[in-house]
């Protein structure tokens, strides 16, 4: 199926709907506020009419957004949709009743009452049924086959096998594809081995794959989060079995698709109306930023300039989440070219580090660029540090779970910096990592706030380095 396709026709049911909400409640103030059956009004162009009417759609479908319906609405079942429609109806029709009926001149009390109810009513009807009938379009062409989630299973003992034959039992979305080997010791049908692990890029690509299943045979935690690593950057969905669950406990939650005893550990612990107002404020806050601190952007690339040559800022490819490398912004701190062939950590009496660049650190002043990463989705501004490749390799071997920070944009602050501070040795990593793990697996938009007040208790103290 087309996700994006899908995505589009729910924002345009919902900007539709909201619209002819907004037409039936206008005609309805003016019947019983006005008394007003018919007139001339409606069918003449008016600033507060047509306003009113560009702008409750658009009110609505924020508020949608805030939601996190959007983040995966071709996921969601009938009850899911029925109570997320029915909060965001909820706050719009308040959010409406406390900012326009207020203004109006009282006819009684009882007005206000029957209007809220009646908003509510019919922003809850019409939105409900047109998502209705999109899900039920969903529903349907999943059950008719038409559409499916294609699914590969990892492994070939009977394990496998028996995930794989009740995947097909119980799910109306997944179809099994086949199986990838991982030993020699198969049990499943040749007929139904897509390869080997080490062909995996090329099975999820010629396949279509859009989850994977990892059903060993008694695995060790080393080879699981070797598997998990490698199949991070496809962005595919990985599920595995209860017995491998026990190995992460509370790192995974259950899937909502009825597969039991299967469990996801791409999923995040957070839910999606907290993903979607963390993403919201991300780009409210980077915004804003990066316009208020234009004056201190401009003083320090003056005092950089004049400190050390080379350029003011300095990029620098890190590994950001589903494991995927882009480039992050940072003032420049070192002289140049001081690293130019193995990557090396820096500490506090690093010599490589300029007279400014040490007040930059200390106040991590040097972290502000990296506002433009949050605007653009690299990052958060809350999440865990990004580090290098070749850093992660090393941290790999010691801590093969690193590969969890994945399923989340990294962050300009988080648990783990705050704890630690600036990590000069593999060893220091890996304990910042285990701070990060315990944030992962504790999300919430509480839990952001407290990180960036105890951010900010660190840098007006200069506790950056």
């Amino acid at each position: 199926m087309n996700k994006k396709k899908f995505l589009i026709k729910y924002i345009l049911y919902d900007l539709v709907s909201a619209f002819i909400v907004w037409v039936l409640f206008t005609l309805f103030r003016k019947i019983v506020n006005d008394g007003l059956v018919f007139d001339t009004w409606f069918f003449v162009p008016n600033y507060d009419l047509l306003s009113s009417m560009c702008l409750f759609p658009l009110c609505c479908l924020f508020v949608h957004y805030l939601s996190g319906f959007y983040i995966s609405p071709e996921k969601q079942t009938i009850i899911s949709v029925a109570l997320t429609t029915l909060v965001a109806t909820a706050i719009i029709s308040i959010v409406i009743f406390f900012t326009l009926m207020l203004d109006d001149i009282v006819v009684s009390y009882e007005y206000y009452y029957y209007s809220l109810l009646v908003l509510f009513g019919l922003l809850f009807f019409t939105t409900f049924i047109s998502r209705l009938i999109i899900s039920s379009e969903i529903i349907y062409n999943f059950k008719i086959k038409k559409w499916t989630i294609n699914t590969i299973v990892v492994g070939n003992g009977m394990n496998a096998l028996a995930i794989a034959s009740e995947v097909e039992k119980k799910s109306s979305r997944n179809t099994i594809s086949g199986f990838i080997t991982t030993d020699n010791n198969i049990k499943v049908e040749k007929d139904r081995v897509l390869g080997n692990f080490q062909q995996i890029q090329s099975i999820i690509e010629t396949n279509n794959i859009e989850e994977v299943i990892i059903a060993l045979e008694n695995p060790d935690e080393q080879k699981l989060f070797d598997y998990i690593n490698v199949l991070y950057k496809y962005n595919v969905e990985i599920r595995f079995t209860p017995r491998l669950y026990e190995i992460l406990t509370g790192s995974a939650r259950f899937s909502t698709a009825g597969l039991n005893p299967i469990v996801s550990i791409t999923q995040i612990n957070m839910p999606d109306w907290q993903i979607s107002i963390k993403r919201f404020f991300d780009i409210i806050i980077s915004f804003i930023a990066l316009i208020l601190l234009i004056p201190v952007f401009l003083f320090f690339t003056i005092r950089i300039k004049r400190d050390s040559k080379g350029p003011v800022f300095y990029r620098q490819e890190r590994i950001g989440r589903y494991g995927r490398p882009f480039s992050i912004v940072k003032f420049r701190t070192m002289y140049e070219n001081s690293e130019i062939n193995i990557p090396q950590l820096s500490s506090a009496n690093d010599e490589r580090i300029t007279s400014v660049g040490r007040i930059l650190r200390k106040y991590r002043i040097d972290e502000l660029p990296q506002f433009w990463n949050v605007l653009r989705g690299d990052m958060s501004i809350v999440g865990p540090r990004p580090e290098r490749k070749f850093y992660i390799n090393q941290i790999v071997e010691e801590a093969p779970y690193y590969c969890l920070l994945y399923k989340i944009r990294p962050g300009l602050t988080s648990w783990g910096p705050i704890k630690i501070g600036y990590s000069d040795s593999i060893e220091k990593m890996i304990e910042r990592l285990n701070y990060d793990i315990i944030y992962l697996e504790n999300m919430s938009l509480f839990n952001d706030l407290r990180i960036l007040i105890l951010t900010v208790e660190i840098i007006f103290k200069g506790k950056g380095i």
